[in-house]
């Protein structure tokens, strides 16, 4: 459902709703960003944690303004860099859950995860970029947080590590399922508040409930080695069982 532009003081703004919705999912992603600071200890894992709320902030705004608010006056290829950043948040946050999983992998899995997050990435980029075609953008989002993420929530469950994070992490995700399938069906309210502006009202909720999952995970890794280069996963999975 088309909607139709506004003009105040005699701008005209494209897709307004649509555009406030896509900044509010940025401010919820920036703030998330801020506040997980406090909780960083330094490591890899953490900067790549608050990382991902940085770069999903930036892309949603760039999306929302640049991509459906003034549109008309910047051109196509202003979309390019909020796909671009957006695609680089969803692998970041792929990569959290690789790492975090890695006391319950094999060495040969994690590494075989490790390298496959990268190649993945490069692989549906190199797509998006070559068609200038947003599906692929939406493929590697579904497939980064419906099959990889919540793929390692499963797996870690199924592994008895039933941390708050864990279960923080797949209401998450239920929250991106419920926007991907409102996007997809086009599930409109009004011409006003169209299936963009509804799914982003659950991306807004999911980012919530991502940094509440981020925070317990940091809480959980605090002052430790990097998860990246851990040593005796027994202990590590000891204190997180003792931080449910």
């Amino acid at each position: 459902m088309e909607q139709p532009s506004i003009y105040p003081f005699g701008i005209r703004i494209d897709e307004p709703v649509t555009m406030i919705t896509d900044v509010l999912v940025a401010i919820v992603c920036i703030i998330a960003a801020l506040k997980l600071r406090k909780y960083s200890d330094g490591s890899g894992t953490h900067k790549i944690i608050i990382s991902y709320f940085a770069m999903m902030g930036v892309a949603t705004f760039i999306g929302g303004v640049f991509g459906h608010g003034f549109l008309y006056a910047l051109g196509f290829y202003w979309k390019l860099p909020g796909w671009l950043l957006s695609m680089l948040a969803v692998n970041f946050l792929e990569r959290v859950m690789i790492r975090y999983s890695k006391p319950i992998l094999s060495t040969k899995g994690h590494k075989f995860f490790s390298w496959f997050n990268i190649v993945e990435l490069l692989t549906f980029m190199a797509l998006a970029f070559a068609t200038l075609n947003f599906l692929y953008v939406e493929i590697h989002s579904t497939y980064g947080f419906l099959v990889v993420v919540f793929g390692f929530c499963v797996f870690n469950y199924r592994r008895r590590n039933r941390t708050k994070a864990v279960k923080l992490m797949m209401v998450a995700v239920a929250m991106i399922f419920i926007c991907s399938v409102i996007f997809v069906a086009e599930l409109s309210i009004s011409k006003w508040f169209n299936h963009a502006d509804l799914a982003h009202i659950f991306m807004a909720i999911g980012a919530i409930f991502f940094y509440y999952a981020s925070k317990e995970m940091m809480l959980e890794t605090q002052n430790g080695k990097d998860l990246k280069e851990a040593e005796g996963k027994d202990s590590l999975r000891e204190k997180r069982f003792s931080h449910v």
